[in-house]
């Protein structure tokens, strides 16, 4: 029989030993898996290998210079499967790479043969020297520590002296020195490895982040109380509003469009069809004779307005994100200077936005086939300019009209030169185009969160969003938004608008907040589920002041929120969630875990009874292995103390815990675990 060629592996799909369904990995690597800087990614494969020989599997990070920058051995998860799991964490933004390499573990095998011939009395002798070699061996390795070299040099010596009992041999190359410095620096050989997987690392606004909306049009509006005419409020009296914003520890500050309006087909109060000349139209419908995108309504004021807007966020600590709506009033230059860029019916006329049986006349979609370069051009031309106005941020209206091609051209000529820029995408659609849109290069995205209410529900959603869909999409979890008032608020009370806000802050890093929600507006439009007086299609007058000093606003228990999100890093981690049992139907129970640079570890326990209506009482079951309790924190009895971070009361918990939630009193509980 002929000899094998020496390269023969290299020519075949597998190495030496088995890698496959490595994770995260997106389309086989066709587009990277997204982290932020300091999120732990949970990174896996499936490996294995022939005979019974131990197999040692490690995952290896690497940096956007390709340095290495993190090695972890990786652990084998469930009897007989062959999954290894870890944890990788960049540390800076850029693009990243990691592999996964899968080896011959010398230690692993001789340690599991040794206890079995031993306690058998086969090959003691035999098993022991071999044991000996091995570590003299790894005893001469320089890369290792002088401390574990000493510990390899002692366990050889004891393993190899037959003045002593053998069961003492034996533990000596067993001994929690030996074991430690294996762990450290594994005594590997015949390693394979995957191919290297893309990780994008991108700022920490694309990951985290507390959102708040107003329009600026409502924050300075004045009503005439003689005539009911409205003076709008401008981007210099919005601007008046930014420390209260700030001060209930938000970090993003969205506004709707803030360009002129149309006036053709203006729709009125509650989306009617009969406007006013004084009602201001919805913001949605972008274009007038004052201009379209790279406009700024004349109401609101000028660019020295809005730069004086962003300025005055920045001193707050608050980033400026803007609407990105590419659709046109009939009203917007583009109608007439490029029709092109529109559809045409058989009867002359634009087709007008439809989602039937909804109608939206006010407004033009654009069509990319007909002039995909001229039009694409223009959208990077106007995304540019307020880009170099300040903005860092845009929420995407509706991007699952538009082909998914555009976005991936648009968002990566952006990122090209501003790498930092973040794109929101609103898109409620299909589960296949919002994959694809996180492909694509979306930062983070709206999500069904606001219409999953129940237990079961919100279990079935949070797994999807931290595990499945982790890779390549990051759930901004909105609680109401303009167009969205769902019926769990309209007749959930008070309780309702506490349970959504705990859930969103909690379960994602990122969360956001359309204003009017801490006064606990509910009020919907008949048969919609859409506010009353919607503000998209008229001003709004909020005494915020006068409602927070009265004990009617929910800005307190929101700032408390954000200010448990901020100390605690566990809480601003994706993939780190962990579902726990509860005995009621009602009851959702999560925690998130996390081991800091320093070694110290944040653990979170959220427990939320989403019945607003009621109280309800269950036994939470923790999985103890996910709150990563060190034993000797553990009382005699097996419990650990917990800070309740809203009451400020502590309590002993422990693996089975009664719970009482009271809707009406506080529906939630979210404990630290003290370490």
């Amino acid at each position: 029989m002929p000899a094998l060629e020496p390269n023969i592996p290299g020519k075949l799909r597998f190495g030496r030993f088995p890698i496959t369904d490595v994770s995260p990995v997106v389309e086989g690597g066709t587009f990277p898996a997204k982290a932020v800087a300091g999120e732990g990614i949970v990174v896996g494969a499936t490996a294995f290998r022939e005979g019974h020989d131990a197999l040692g599997v490690s995952a290896v990070l690497y940096s956007p210079k390709g340095k290495e920058k993190q090695r972890i051995r990786l652990t084998e998860h469930g009897k007989g499967l062959d999954r290894w799991t870890g944890l990788l964490t960049p540390t800076r933004e850029g693009e990243w790479t990691f592999t996964i390499e899968a080896w011959h573990d010398r230690y692993g095998t001789w340690h599991h043969n040794a206890e079995v011939k031993i306690a058998a009395g086969i090959d003691v002798e035999l098993m022991l020297a071999e044991g000996a070699a091995l570590l003299r061996e790894a005893a001469d390795d320089d890369a290792r520590t002088a401390a574990d070299r000493g510990a390899f040099r002692s366990a050889a010596q004891a393993l190899a002296d037959t003045s002593r009992p053998v069961e003492e041999r034996l533990a000596a190359g067993e001994s929690e020195e030996v074991r430690a410095a294996v762990e450290r620096l594994p005594i590997r050989e015949l390693v394979a490895e995957s191919q290297h997987f893309p990780l994008l690392v991108e700022r920490e606004r694309a990951g985290r982040g507390a959102w708040y909306e107003f329009f600026p049009r409502s924050e300075g509006a004045v009503r005439n109380l003689e005539t009911g005419e409205w003076t709008s409020g401008t981007l210099r009296s919005a601007a008046e509003r930014l420390p209260g914003v700030a001060a209930m520890g938000f970090d993003v500050i969205y506004l709707p469009p803030i360009h002129p309006i149309g006036r053709a087909f203006r729709k009125g109060p509650n989306n009617t069809l009969n406007a006013g000349p004084a009602d201001p139209g919805s913001p949605w419908a972008i274009g007038a004779a004052e201009g379209g995108h790279d406009s700024i309504h004349p109401d609101l004021g000028t660019f020295e307005d809005f730069d004086a807007f962003v300025a005055r966020a920045e001193e707050l600590g608050l980033e400026v994100a803007i609407d990105l709506a590419l659709q046109a009033s009939p009203d917007h230059p583009w109608a007439t200077s490029h029709p092109e860029w529109f559809t045409r019916r058989v009867d002359g006329s634009i087709a007008y936005a439809e989602n039937p049986p909804k109608k939206y006349q006010d407004i033009y979609p654009l069509n990319f086939d007909n002039d995909p370069e001229g039009l694409s051009k223009e959208i990077l031309r106007i995304v540019n300019l307020w880009i170099d106005h300040g903005v860092k941020i845009f929420r995407v209206d509706n991007p699952h009209t538009k082909p998914v091609w555009f976005w991936e051209w648009l968002l990566g000529k952006v990122a090209k030169k501003n790498p930092d820029v973040v794109f929101l995408a609103e898109a409620f659609t299909r589960p296949a185009m919002m994959k694809a849109l996180g492909r694509a290069g979306f930062q983070q995205s709206y999500t069904y969160f606001t219409w999953r209410n129940t237990r079961s529900e919100l279990e079935e959603f949070f797994t999807m969003i931290s595990k499945e869909w982790a890779p390549f999409y990051r759930p901004n979890l909105f609680v109401n938004t303009p167009d969205i008032l769902t019926e769990y608020l309209q007749f959930g009370g008070k309780p309702a608008f506490k349970v959504r806000a705990v859930l969103a802050s909690t379960a994602s890093p990122l969360w956001g907040v359309y204003a009017g929600y801490e006064l606990f507006e509910h009020v919907a439009r008949p048969g919609a589920e859409e506010y009353i007086d919607n503000e998209k299609y008229e001003y709004k007058q909020r005494d915020w002041a006068g409602e927070e000093a009265a004990g009617r606003s929910l800005a307190p228990y929101i700032t408390r929120l954000n200010e448990i999100r901020r100390a605690h890093p566990a809480l601003l981690d994706l993939q780190n969630l962990t579902l726990h049992s509860s005995t009621d139907d009602a009851t959702v129970v999560y925690s998130k875990h996390k081991v800091l640079p320093d070694g110290t570890k944040d653990t979170v326990i959220v427990v939320v009874n989403v019945d607003p209506h009621s109280t309800r009482e269950s036994t939470v079951t923790l999985d103890l292995a996910a709150l990563d309790l060190d034993p000797d924190r553990l009382d005699a009895d097996g419990r650990f103390r917990v800070d309740e971070l809203l009451s400020g009361q502590s309590w002993q918990w422990g693996e089975h815990n009664y719970v009482r939630l009271d809707a009406h009193v506080e529906p939630a509980h979210i404990l630290h675990v003290r370490r």
